[in-house]
């Protein structure tokens, strides 16, 4: 019988090697779900891109989205468990919309995830609690401090990031991204977009079809989290094949 044994059947109980194995298995669910999200910062905007896999050739492709609204100026994606996912989105925009109702103005992302990261932290210290497994990140142009990018995990653990991806093939995109970005640390929001869009088709080894992967943008210009369609998606996959 191995030392560990047994200390996985409890959330709160620390193994003798200092581990929380129930934290491990989240974070397994989010990288075993078969799909990879990818987030860019550029210099006046933020891209997220996502894997859009349809289980059932019966189901409306319309409804299956991993890119949600928290508030009209920060979106989100989620990685793992979709209906965690879900159930962490809906705590999060109850979230802003008592932060802003109490305050008078809407949350900012920055102590969104903070407070996003606090709510999964308090899940690991409760035996009656499950960690969610999801990862999730959070995207928007702040008025003070600019472009914004955060993820959190499961352990409630977040940073802000330059670039980061998430789920099953996170290594491999993590590494192009962060060749990406010392290239060009300044992107504008064109190439922040094929930026996400190629480092996801680069790690996955395929080239998307428009209808394969989800984008959704925060800029300046556009100041809300907005989804491109279908149409303005296959735009920018021309362009990097042209390109390439």
């Amino acid at each position: 019988m191995s030392r560990d044994g047994g200390y996985d059947r409890f959330l709160t109980i620390f193994s003798p090697e200092g581990r929380l194995y129930q934290i491990e298995y989240a974070t397994k669910a989010v990288s075993s779900s078969g799909v990879t999200a990818v987030g860019v910062r550029g210099s006046n905007s933020v891209v997220l891109a996502c894997q859009k896999k349809i289980p059932d050739k019966m189901i409306d492709p319309s409804s299956v989205t991993k890119l949600f609204n928290i508030t009209p100026k920060v979106g989100a994606v989620v990685v793992g468990f979709i209906a965690d996912g879900h159930a962490t989105i809906q705590r999060t925009r109850q979230e802003a919309a008592e932060f802003h109702y109490k305050n008078g103005y809407p949350m900012p992302a920055s102590i969104m995830a903070k407070r996003v990261a606090d709510l999964a932290q308090i899940n690991t210290q409760h035996a009656g609690r499950r960690t969610m497994g999801t990862d999730i990140m959070l995207v928007s142009v702040d008025d003070e401090m600019g472009p914004q990018l955060f993820k959190i995990d499961p352990s409630g653990h977040y940073f802000g990031y330059k670039a980061i991806s998430a789920g099953a093939l996170a290594q491999e995109a993590n590494s192009l991204l962060e060749k990406k970005v010392k290239e060009n640390e300044n992107m504008s929001l064109d190439e922040a977009i094929r930026a996400a869009m190629m480092t996801l088709q680069s790690s996955i080894g395929t080239d998307f079809k428009q209808n394969e992967i989800e984008v959704a943008i925060v800029a300046d210009e556009y100041g809300e989290f907005t989804r491109l369609s279908e149409e303005e998606i296959e735009g920018h996959l021309t362009a990097i094949a042209e390109r390439d």
